[in-house]
């Protein structure tokens, strides 16, 4: 049995406690919070954008403690699921790797390319693994997009739109300081970044337009360049100041011999859904079937992938530090881009 530290207690912590009780092989044994309520398992006061509020979780078979110290001497303590804040994932990762723990970190892997170079380095170094909370490639959406491509049915992927937009977060009064959260691209458009670079490789370039708030990027479209010049991709991300529309998240996928098509919006008065449809050069359109499409079941893959990859030894590519590293990078870059107004290489 696999046995996790979860360091930090808040809206992701209690995505993964969820996630935790579905999966086998791997156990929650220990949490850590400088918050003694949190501490005595009263989460009622955690609310998220998805998924149920949380609730008074048994603890009585779990070790607590208040500082990250405690948990990292704890011996029995496998992995070290950091769900702190943005800016203390590097500092507390690279800490626990170096206490013999592997690291189970939530994205964004670090708020710079060099913090998740350091951390990367840790796990080289100590002989363990550091695994990046990038769920979307387990999202049924996502999830059916790359199995249709691995399988090479409609020939290879030859470009992609993809979109990630919020209205303003006004609940997070850090969300555009680069120093703790990092603003729109890093902490959100990183998922599409990291699917990018999952489907189609590095770019070597990007060129992006869009408006700033402060120091970072708050909305903008982007072209990624390709050693192969056949590639085209693009993204939109960033945020709105409409409270009426807080989330929507879309791709349309080009493959040689289809098109897979998906888009969902949540709107203050109800939410709104384009299922998955692949359109072939044949004419059919083909809706696959994915399931009730609750999000929570995404992690639950997420955390099984985290389960296989430390039980077997065998790195896990999904989640690997690496490709979390190029996706922070390609973050990093786009935000040059729109300030430079230039194209940008990589």
């Amino acid at each position: 049995m696999i046995k996790v530290g979860l360091a930090g207690v808040g809206f992701m912590s209690w995505i993964h406690y969820l996630a935790y009780q579905k999966v086998r092989g791997i156990q929650l044994a220990a949490i850590c919070s400088r918050d003694e309520k949190k501490r005595s398992g009263d989460w009622r006061g955690i609310q998220g954008n998805f998924g149920p509020p949380g609730e008074q979780i048994d603890i009585s078979k779990m070790r607590t403690y208040a500082t990250i110290d405690e948990l990292l001497s704890d011996p029995d303590i496998d992995v070290v699921d950091n769900c702190l804040p943005p800016h203390m994932h590097a500092d507390v990762s690279v800490r626990a790797l170096q206490a013999g723990k592997h690291v189970f970190v939530e994205k964004p892997m670090a708020l710079t390319a060099a913090e998740c170079n350091k951390m990367v380095t840790a796990a080289e170094k100590a002989g363990k693994q550091i695994l990046v909370g990038h769920v979307l490639p387990y999202f049924p959406e996502y999830a059916q997009a790359r199995k249709v491509i691995d399988s090479g049915k409609y020939g290879k992927v030859i470009g992609g739109s993809f979109k990630r937009v919020i209205s303003d977060p006004l609940w997070l009064k850090d969300f555009y300081n680069p120093q703790t959260v990092g603003g729109p691209l890093v902490d959100l458009h990183v998922h599409d970044a990291h699917f990018i670079r999952l489907l189609f490789g590095m770019p070597t370039a990007v060129i992006s337009q869009g408006r700033m708030r402060g120091q970072v990027v708050e909305y903008c479209n982007t072209l990624f360049q390709f050693t192969d010049p056949n590639l085209v991709v693009n993204a939109t991300s960033g945020v709105i100041n409409q409270q009426g529309r807080p989330f929507t998240h879309a791709y349309e996928i080009h493959l040689e011999k289809a098109t897979m098509h998906f888009d969902f919006a949540a709107f203050s008065d109800a939410a709104e859904l384009m299922p998955l449809k692949i359109v072939t050069n044949s004419g059919k359109v083909i809706r696959p079937d994915l399931g009730e499409g609750n999000p929570v079941r995404g992690f639950e893959g997420e955390i099984k992938e985290v389960a296989r990859a430390i039980s077997t030894g065998k790195p896990s590519e999904i989640l690997s530090g690496e490709l979390a590293r190029d996706a922070i990078v390609l973050c990093h870059k786009q935000s040059e881009s729109v300030r430079r107004r230039k194209l940008v290489k990589i």
